[in-house]
């Protein structure tokens, strides 16, 4: 069955309620222009806190929009990986695509387009493409289906012998092979050229970064993991200890024969359940001990 929602996903929701309430600060304490990098205002003013803080929220509504939506397609991969494998892609791939991108841009693109290419959009687009590089490699795809601007010929072969060699190097006879995963890409393509060329500056480092890690290419990034209290796994540990107390508790009743009780009762053996089935007692049996006195 197919889980809704943000099941099983909190990094998911975390992230995308954060990119939409960032943006909605930065536009009410209209700071939105202290988010993107510009490389004479870098260099000039000395800005280099812009290099850190770039990816922390979009300036515009479509670019949240488009956001959000594929944060939250991305939530196979949470369940997937799980939450804890999730969030440690996030940090340890963080400083890959928050450095990499404005780097790229003033030491490579700005020389090479003459000090024409100065600008990188904020918004965490190259973590969004580091994730759909692992969506696109690890989630399987359900069906195929072709795209073609008209139907195939159903005329005899004979029929069909004189057109064939006109009509099979067209253009229009041909068609196009997607899949179920297609549509997904759709609006990360569009985040990828919202603001052309820095926004597909950061894509593609972005796609190279979750491709790497993937492949285990950056140092210590695919070991490392963030604590089970990060994700709440904590809270699961204590299920296991109850189940320690539970046994512990097992052994001190049976006294070493190995008597248990409850739902435990059918863990220990034949012999064990008939001598504790011994020792059950009727409703009637209960209530008169009650009164004279005995538990």
């Amino acid at each position: 069955m197919i889980t809704s929602g943000f099941t099983n996903a909190p990094v998911t929701q975390f992230l995308v309620f954060a990119t939409v309430i960032t943006s909605l600060i930065v536009s009410l304490t209209d700071t939105r222009y202290y988010l993107p990098i510009v490389i004479p205002h870098i260099w000039r003013y000395g800005q280099y806190w812009r290099f850190l803080t770039w990816q922390l929220c979009y300036t515009n509504s479509t670019e949240v929009l488009f956001a959000a939506l594929c944060f939250y397609n991305l939530r196979v991969i949470e369940r997937l990986w799980g939450s804890r494998k999730f969030a440690s892609f996030l940090l340890a791939t963080l400083p890959y695509t928050t450095l990499l991108p404005p780097l790229l841009l003033a030491i490579v693109l700005r020389p090479l387009s003459l000090n024409r290419i100065n600008y990188l959009p904020s918004g965490p687009t190259a973590i969004i493409a580091a994730l759909f590089a692992n969506y696109y490699a690890a989630i399987p795809y359900t069906y195929r289906y072709k795209l073609a601007a008209f139907a195939p010929s159903t005329s005899s072969p004979n029929q069909a012998s004189g057109s064939a060699d006109n009509t099979s190097d067209s253009l229009w006879a041909r068609s196009i092979t997607l899949t179920s995963k297609s549509t997904s890409y759709i609006l990360p393509l569009q985040l990828a050229f919202s603001q052309f060329p820095g926004s597909l500056l950061a894509a593609a480092v972005g796609w190279a970064v979750g491709t790497a890690y993937r492949r285990d290419m950056l140092p210590y990034a695919s070991a490392w993991r963030v604590p089970g209290w990060v994700v709440g796994e904590e809270k699961k540990k204590e299920f296991e200890g109850l189940r320690a107390r539970l046994d512990a508790e097992r052994e001190r009743e049976g006294a070493g024969a190995g008597l248990a009780s409850g739902i435990l009762a059918g863990e220990t053996g034949g012999d064990v359940r008939s001598r504790a089935s011994a020792q059950r007692r009727t409703l009637g049996e209960m209530v008169s001990e009650q009164f004279q006195g005995r538990a």
